[in-house]
C-alpha cells in the first residue's frame, strides 16, 4: 500500500475565488493557503480561478487541471456567471455533475460550494438555482457548502461588504467567506 500524499486543494472558481478587484492575497483561497500553513503545513493550493468564468468553462478546465496536479481535494465554486447570464440551470447542473464526478474518479474528495442569486432574479428561479448545488452533492455523495456568501450577502447592511458593482466582495469579506469554507474543507483533509 502506498503512503498517503500530502494534501493539494485545488479551487476551481470565477472571480469570488480569484481575487477580483482585490490586492494580491486578499482573497479568501489566499487566506485559506494561509492558514494551512499555519495547522497543516504540508497542505498546497493550487487556485484555477478565473474571473468571468462559467460551469461550463470550468468543466472543459478541469481535465487537464486534474492531469497535471493530481489533487487530493477539489473546491468548486462555479456557477453564479451561469446564472448571471440567464444560462439553462440544466446546463449549470450536468456542468457542475460532470465536474464532480471526473474530480472523484480522478480519486479526490469534493466541496461544492453553492450560491444563491439576487432577489430581482425571481423567488422561483432564486430557489430552483439554490437547489441545483444540492442536488449534485446529493446525488455524488459530496460536501456541501449551502451558500458562500452567507453572512455577507444577507448581511443586515450587504453593501457594505461589496465592491462597487456589487457583486464582488470586498477584501473585509473574504475571511468571512473563507470561515464560511473551512468547516466543510477541514473534514477533507483528515
Amino acid at each position: 500500500m502506498s503512503a498517503a500524499k500530502d494534501p493539494l486543494i485545488l479551487v476551481l472558481g470565477d472571480s469570488l475565488s480569484a481575487e477580483y478587484g482585490l490586492a494580491r492575497g486578499q482573497g479568501w483561497v489566499a487566506l485559506l493557503q494561509q492558514r494551512l500553513e499555519k495547522n497543516l503545513p504540508q497542505a498546497r493550493v493550487v487556485n484555477a480561478s478565473v474571473s468571468g468564468d462559467t460551469s461550463a468553462g470550468g468543466r472543459a478546465r478541469l481535465p487537464g487541471l486534474l492531469a497535471r496536479h493530481q489533487p487530493t481535494v477539489v473546491v468548486i465554486e462555479l456557477g453564479a456567471n451561469d446564472a448571471l447570464r440567464g444560462l439553462p440551470l440544466q446546463s449549470t447542473q450536468a456542468n457542475l455533475q460532470a465536474m464532480v464526478q471526473a474530480s472523484q474518479a480522478a480519486g479526490a474528495k469534493v466541496l461544492l460550494l453553492g450560491m444563491q442569486v439576487p432577489p430581482n432574479y425571481g423567488s422561483a428561479y432564486g430557489r430552483d438555482f439554490a437547489a441545483v448545488f444540492s442536488v449534485v452533492a446529493r446525488q455524488n455523495k459530496t460536501a456541501l457548502l449551502p451558500f458562500l456568501l452567507a453572512g455577507i450577502a444577507d448581511a443586515p447592511d450587504p453593501l457594505a461588504w461589496f465592491q462597487s458593482d456589487r457583486i464582488h466582495p470586498t477584501a473585509k469579506a473574504h475571511p468571512r467567506m473563507l470561515d464560511n469554507v473551512w468547516p466543510h474543507l477541514q473534514p477533507l483533509l483528515r
